[in-house]
């Protein structure tokens, strides 16, 4: 693989805080596709009382799209500093979630897997969107020369 060469690096980008809205484009990737190694939402206000679930999907520029994560457990009331952090261990894999009061510290799966998703756009599946508001964070390989996140 390209990165264990040392050519190409880790690269990471944060998306901008909102509400959790079915469909919403969390990052833009151009130039080619990447290897996620971590993809994690964070919750900045404290969430409704509707019972919300997040998935995260790939739409590609070239091809269909589909969730590459099961639904996460409900959202309902989380408070600010609950983490959802994408586990690979399969496309059907629940994300991890992590309450506020456990510091929003995942311990991360002990998988290997790479879930590798071409150029297009990362998009929120979310069931019931309340009130709350989130920020994501992803750290990826570009699998390619020239592959931006943004």
């Amino acid at each position: 693989m390209l990165r264990a060469s040392g050519v190409l690096s880790t690269g990471a980008a944060v998306s901008a805080t909102a509400a959790l809205v079915d469909g919403t484009t969390l990052f833009t990737i151009s130039g080619g596709p990447i290897a996620i190694k971590q993809l994690q939402s964070i919750c900045i206000t404290a969430a409704g009382v509707a019972v919300e679930t997040i998935q995260y999907s790939s739409s590609p520029t070239v091809g269909s799209a589909k969730t590459f994560s099961g639904a996460s457990a409900s959202l309902s009331g989380v408070a600010a500093g609950t983490t959802v952090t994408l586990n690979k261990t399969a496309l059907t894999t629940a994300p991890d979630v992590v309450t506020a009061a456990n510091g929003g510290l995942p311990l991360g799966a002990n998988v290997a897997n790479d879930i590798i998703v071409q150029a297009g756009t990362i998009t929120s599946v979310i069931a019931s969107a309340t009130t709350g508001t989130w920020q994501h964070v992803i750290a990826y390989y570009p699998l390619a020369p020239g592959v931006t996140v943004v």
